[in-house]
């Protein structure tokens, strides 16, 4: 099983280290290649994703990801900031299926800023088309405009587009994760304004004639961001397209408690993935061993169980997580009078420790 590593930019190398040692306290042989990616690779090769990089993560069965990004890069053009490195391997790979689990553990309800009784239990699934939508449409760019309220004046554009193949696939990934589940799929759009997103209801209703047996109701953006503050456990699996994705993403990340309990996988039709946390590279506390390693833990349990066949290792690991927390151990995003505050390194101790005592 050949893992390529890209710890990245931030807390990234940090986190990713703590990842790192907890695969390898499993009984299992892999092959790690670490290669740099974001602002650590155009500080070595001029660019945010090398050739050497993008041929390790094509050749690998998976890829471990930390995040990428700081200020510092925020001059550069567009094409060479780091997180250009992150929407290129999206592109290469065929990445188009992201699931965000946002599950909030019993030990840290105090932490949701919601109250307990509206998290406790939390287990939503988020399917997030990837590779689609306005972040990758064409064209897109800036111009003088030639007509609106200001012609003449200087406006930038972007495009956002589906086309029916890329709905469907996404749709039947959703469908099928919800029959393993609950059995109930929200389709998120905003179909009452967006021609985009009506394509996309229509699409998703006319897949669900072959799932019968998931129910399937549809919700507009908004109402379904109002609706995840107000009765989260009504959700189980959420399926919408990128850019509706990426925000209600980051909002069911803090029903949990905190983004750094949130991991992600993005597969392509090979169940090839890339994982990394929901979060970025924090750069204000980069280096401080503060970060929370938990969501980049969990995501490695993710790349064991969608693309290497290790489902009991992947619930191993799980079960290691949730023992830490029961011992009361907490980094800082998550901690509360009585408990045990640990830095990136002894949280990610504590895990190893935890998964030797399994026996």
């Amino acid at each position: 099983m050949k893992i390529a590593v890209l710890p990245g930019d931030g807390i990234g190398t940090e986190i990713v280290a703590e990842a790192v040692k907890v695969l390898k306290a499993l009984d299992l042989r892999f092959e790690l290649e670490s290669a740099p990616v974001g602002g650590a690779a155009y500080d070595v090769a001029g660019h945010p994703l090398p050739e050497a990089t993008l041929k390790l993560a094509t050749g690998a069965d998976a890829i471990l990801f930390g995040a990428v990004g700081d200020w510092k890069y925020d001059t550069l053009d567009r094409p060479l900031r780091p997180e250009q490195a992150i929407l290129g391997l999206r592109k290469h790979l065929g990445l188009f299926a992201n699931f965000r689990p946002a599950i909030c553990y019993p030990q840290l309800t105090h932490a949701s800023s919601l109250k307990p009784e509206l998290v406790a239990g939390l287990d939503i699934l988020i399917v997030r088309e990837l590779t689609g939508d306005i972040y990758f449409g064409q064209p897109r760019g800036r111009r003088t405009a030639v007509d609106g309220h200001f012609p003449g004046a200087e406006e930038a554009f972007d495009t956002m587009r589906y086309s029916k193949p890329e709905i469907e696939r996404i749709a039947h990934v959703a469908f099928q994760a919800a029959r393993k589940r609950g059995g109930k799929l929200t389709s998120v759009d905003k179909a009452n304004v967006l021609e985009t997103f009506q394509f996309w209801k229509d699409t998703v209703t006319e897949v669900h004639a072959q799932y019968p047996d998931v129910k399937l109701d549809h919700l507009y953006v908004d109402n379904a961001a109002m609706q995840l503050v107000k009765a989260p456990k009504a959700f189980d699996v959420i399926v919408t397209g990128n850019m509706f994705g990426d925000i209600l993403s980051d909002e069911a990340a803090m029903l949990t408690g905190s983004i750094g309990m949130l991991p992600s996988a993005s597969l392509n039709a090979k169940n090839q993935g890339l994982y990394e946390p929901s979060h970025g590279s924090a750069p204000d506390i980069a280096g401080k061993g503060v970060a929370n390693p938990l969501a980049t833990i969990l995501s490695a349990a993710m790349m064991l169980r969608y693309s290497l066949n290790q489902a009991e290792a992947a619930a191993r690991i799980e079960r290691a997580v949730d023992t830490v927390l029961s011992q009361g151990l907490r980094t800082g995003d998550i901690w509360r009078e009585g408990d045990t505050r640990v830095g990136t390194v002894a949280m990610g101790d504590a895990v190893v420790a935890a998964l030797s005592a399994q026996g």
